[in-house]
C-alpha cells in the first residue's frame, strides 16, 4: 500500500516549492508512526475539529496516504545510500538463491503442466534465455503464467503463494541489480522526494495538531494526544 500512496503522491509532491522543503528533524520512522497514532486519537474529536475549521479531507483522510508515501520514500532513499560495492556483495549472495528459486518454480511448472502441451510450450520459452536480467524476467513471467492457470497447480495442492514470492523477487532482484550495476536512481533524487514526502505529511500533522491543542488546550487527557512524544523527550 505505501508504494500505491507513493505513486498517487509523486506528482504532487514534485510541484512542492524548493523553499518549502525541509529535511527531517527527527527520525522518518518516528514520524510516520505518529502519524498513524495521530489519525487514530483524533478520530474521537472529529465533530469538534471540523467545527472551528480543520479541513478534514484535505488533512485527515488524507494523512494514511501521505504516510504511505512518506514511509516508501524514505524505503527508497534507504536503498540509494547502500553504495554499490554493498549492492554487488548483496547480488552475489542473493542471485545463486534466485537462480535455483527460478529453477524449481519451472520443474514445478513442467509437472503442473504435463498434460498441457499449449502451456509447456510457454515454459519453454521462459526458460529458454540466459543471464541475470533474463532470470529476473523468468521470475515475472512465470508468476503470470502461474496465477493465470490456477487449476492445474490447485489440482497439485500447490502452494500458490510461490508465484507471489516470485513476482517480489522479481522486483527486488531488478533493484538491487540496477543498483550494483550502479544504474539506478541517484542519491541526490531519492532524497529530495524523500524531503518532499516529509515535508507534505508534516504539514498534514501540523495543521491537525496545532488545531487539536488549541481545542483541548484545557482538556489534559485529549491535550496529550496532540503532543509529539519524540519532541517532549
Amino acid at each position: 500500500m505505501s508504494k500505491q500512496n507513493f505513486q498517487t503522491k509523486l506528482a504532487e509532491l514534485e510541484t512542492i516549492p524548493q523553499d518549502l522543503v525541509k529535511a527531517p528533524a527527527q527520525p522518518v520512522d518516528v514520524t510516520t508512526q505518529e502519524a498513524e497514532n495521530l489519525f487514530i486519537w483524533m478520530q474521537e474529536d472529529k465533530k469538534v475539529l471540523i467545527s472551528i475549521g480543520l479541513d478534514w479531507d484535505k488533512y485527515v483522510l488524507d494523512l494514511p496516504i501521505r504516510t504511505g508515501a512518506c514511509r516508501y520514500a524514505q524505503a527508497i532513499w534507504n536503498k540509494e545510500r547502500y553504495s554499490q560495492e554493498e549492492a554487488a556483495k548483496a547480488w552475489k549472495e542473493e542471485s545463486p538463491k534466485a537462480y535455483e528459486f527460478r529453477n524449481d518454480l519451472l520443474a514445478d511448472m513442467r509437472f503442473a503442466f504435463r498434460k498441457r502441451p499449449d502451456l509447456l510450450a510457454r515454459v519453454r520459452t521462459i526458460a529458454g534465455g540466459d543471464g541475470n536480467a533474463d532470470m529476473i524476467q523468468d521470475l515475472m513471467d512465470i508468476s503470470v503464467l502461474g496465477k493465470g492457470n490456477l487449476a492445474e497447480f490447485e489440482a497439485i495442492k500447490y502452494d500458490l503463494s510461490r508465484f507471489d514470492l516470485a513476482e517480489e523477487k522479481s522486483d527486488c532482484l531488478a533493484e538491487l541489480l540496477a543498483k550494483a550495476n550502479g544504474t539506478t536512481w541517484d542519491n541526490s533524487k531519492a532524497k529530495d522526494i524523500r524531503d518532499r514526502a516529509f515535508t507534505h505529511l508534516k504539514e498534514a500533522m501540523d495543521e491537525i495538531r496545532n488545531t487539536g491543542k488549541y481545542v483541548f488546550r484545557k482538556n489534559p487527557e485529549r491535550y496529550k494526544g496532540y503532543i509529539s512524544r519524540y519532541r517532549r523527550r
